[in-house]
């Protein structure tokens, strides 16, 4: 039986790095979740409305933006399929909580990133200053909100107790996919 490793952590923690080299080196074979949006689309992202009012919705986040409201979504299109196969996807902790109760929590697994908050702030900077067009407004805000969004109270909700400390980028994506590893093998250490 599959399971789906959840992604998850503060902006500028590194989750998308992270998880773009576990997809790369493809062992553990994980397959991805394409997510849905309505904010402009990034690359492997899918823009549909129709599916919210389909009722097809596993979780949806929607967030406040400068730019107005931007909507994220996972859905039930068919593509998941547990039977056969594990995934790995980027979620925020209250996605990670509706995929866990949509799912069951015996097959979704939690992958917490942390950074200090120090630390995080001056990656979210040297990240905008790299754009085209810089966002400051819009990275404070979200730096701002992470420290609501992944309070030591709602990781304590979630039952989030294994934390992945994100100060060594080639060490964390090896620490992480063994960790994945041994909980497909059954062989999870605690921790």
């Amino acid at each position: 039986m599959g399971k789906i490793y959840c992604v998850m952590g503060k902006s500028s923690s590194g989750k998308d790095s992270i998880y773009s080299r576990i997809m790369q080196q493809g062992n553990p074979a994980l397959l991805r979740i394409v997510p849905y949006t309505t904010r402009p689309r990034r690359e492997g992202e899918t823009h549909v409305q129709q599916v919210e009012s389909a009722g097809k919705v596993i979780e949806l986040r929607a967030y406040h933006t400068v730019y107005g409201i931007w909507k994220y979504f996972t859905v039930d299109d068919g593509r998941i399929d547990l039977s056969a196969h594990s995934y790995l996807y980027i979620v925020t902790l209250e996605g990670y909580q509706k995929i866990q109760r949509y799912f069951g929590s015996s097959q979704v697994v939690p992958i917490y990133i942390e950074v200090e908050d120090g630390e995080r702030l001056l990656r979210a900077i040297a990240r905008e200053r790299q754009q085209k067009t810089p966002q400051y407004e819009e990275m404070c805000r979200r730096f701002l909100a992470d420290a609501a969004d992944f309070s030591e109270e709602k990781l304590t909700e979630a039952g989030i107790t294994r934390r992945f400390i994100n100060n060594d980028m080639e060490g964390t994506i090896r620490e992480i996919t063994e960790y994945i590893r041994q909980d497909m093998s059954g062989t999870k250490k605690q921790g």
